[in-house]
């Protein structure tokens, strides 16, 4: 793919993933929460210029930041989403504004990366930034997975990280 068409998935995954995140949304176990993360990840590998063969170690290290950093984030981003489950057994989750804080700062430090790179010399396609965007989203929603099979149905939302609101059970309105 070209990098115009890789930066425009990017975003256009980036965007989606997140806008939804931000309202109510039913978690379910039995979902393929893993499928779009294996498919960002076979989109990645598939094209030939994920290290730059002339800094291979800097682009190395990079590219383990940029994963870390993806993982970091999604772990974060996941913390600090609520989760709840109706008596009817329903799980939902919503990312809290902590959530945001979480997003950008993840946002931030892919920018310092690849400007780092950049400022160093390195070569750097959009398959580093596919790669840890998938790590992200994995994460995330694997914790939630995780997280939201530890409910009870009609039991207490699950507070998130930062979050300092009082909870009702039942769907939020968004």
């Amino acid at each position: 793919m070209s990098g115009l068409i890789d930066a425009s998935l990017i975003v256009l995954v980036a965007v989606v993933v997140i806008a939804r995140q931000f309202r109510a949304c039913r978690l379910d176990s039995e979902r393929r929460w893993w499928l779009l993360p294996v498919l960002l990840v076979v989109l990645a590998l598939r094209e030939p210029g994920l290290l730059d063969a002339q800094h291979h170690t800097a682009s190395v290290l990079l590219l383990g930041a940029e994963l870390l950093v993806g993982l970091a984030t999604g772990a974060g981003w996941a913390c600090t989403t609520r989760i709840w489950a109706e008596p009817d057994g329903i799980v939902w989750s919503r990312s809290s504004p902590a959530s945001v804080a979480v997003c950008a700062v993840g946002v931030g430090l892919r920018a310092g990366l690849f400007a780092l790179g950049a400022a160093v010399g390195v070569h750097q396609d959009s398959s580093a930034l596919l790669l840890g965007l998938a790590g992200t989203l994995l994460i995330r929603a694997g914790i939630l997975a995780w997280r939201g099979q530890s409910l009870r149905p009609g039991a207490t939302p699950s507070r998130a990280y930062g979050d300092g609101t009082a909870w009702s059970v039942g769907r939020e309105r968004g």
